[in-house]
């Protein structure tokens, strides 16, 4: 299996998700999209990620390497490979499937509470994640659900917290890629946006949870996972399609 990621952030690192690859023996590429990327085809991996950012989908005047990221996110979407947005990445993803990304009521950072919907008990071809669970937020836009999208989580700064997409399209609004490092340089880049809000914690409240660190494994390991095997059942799929094919044109000769 390979991963390729879109990275947005020079000091942003890959977290648990290089973790779990390590694990697995699978191998990650990434491109940056602000640095005259060159994009790969979609051929070349199985599965795509698109990481957070401290921009707007919106910004394509200030940010104009957003026009052609999103082109290469709608080309991977139509040639129906797994893709996995994380916070910007999930905004990128509501936008490209047709619906509004706009400022929140409420600038949401920190460990929050996230709740799961009835959808991810009710579909067995779901991950299972706790009915409840702390996650990082770090974010200040939310979106309105895509058409033909199932919400799948919320919390109560943001009711849009994530949703899946057809059988192989995720996106969350939450961060379960954080790891110490992760945690670390973004407080380190980011701190001037700890102000004095409703839901937004300290920088000791943030960086003192080593407990949700480990968690926060647990849910990226358990989406990552969940994604393993659909691109693995897609195979398969495409392996029978193939075999039908030859079968169809050995009966023909």
């Amino acid at each position: 299996m390979k991963i390729h990621c879109m990275v947005h952030l020079e000091f942003e690192t890959l977290g648990n998700i290089r973790d779990w690859a390590a694990d697995k023996g699978y191998l990650i590429t990434q491109t940056v999209p602000s640095e005259n990327a060159i994009y790969p085809d979609p051929s070349e991996f199985d599965l795509l990620i698109i990481m957070g950012g401290l921009m707007s989908v919106y910004q394509e005047d200030d940010y104009p390497w957003l026009k052609q990221e999103k082109q290469f996110v709608k080309k991977t979407m139509l040639s129906g490979k797994a893709i996995y947005g994380i916070c910007f990445g999930a905004q990128m993803l509501a936008e490209i499937l047709g619906t509004r990304v706009f400022g929140n009521e409420f600038r949401e950072i920190g460990w929050h509470k996230v709740r799961s919907l009835d959808v991810l008990q009710d579909d067995d071809s779901l991950f299972r994640l706790p009915d409840e669970f702390m996650a990082l937020q770090w974010h200040g836009d939310t979106f309105n659900l895509p058409e033909g999208a199932r919400r799948l989580f919320e919390s109560e700064a943001c009711s849009e917290q994530g949703f899946v997409y057809g059988e192989n399209i995720l996106a969350v609004q939450f961060h379960p890629e954080v790891d110490r490092i992760f945690l670390d340089n973004l407080i380190f880049n980011c701190s001037s946006d700890l102000t004095d809000a409703p839901y937004i914690q300290s920088e000791n409240e943030i960086l003192n949870r080593d407990d949700l660190l480990v968690s926060s494994s647990f849910l990226m390991f358990t989406i990552l996972d969940w994604f393993e095997d659909v691109i693995k059942r897609e195979n398969i799929s495409e392996q029978d399609s193939e075999v039908e094919r030859k079968t169809e044109h050995m009966r023909s000769l």
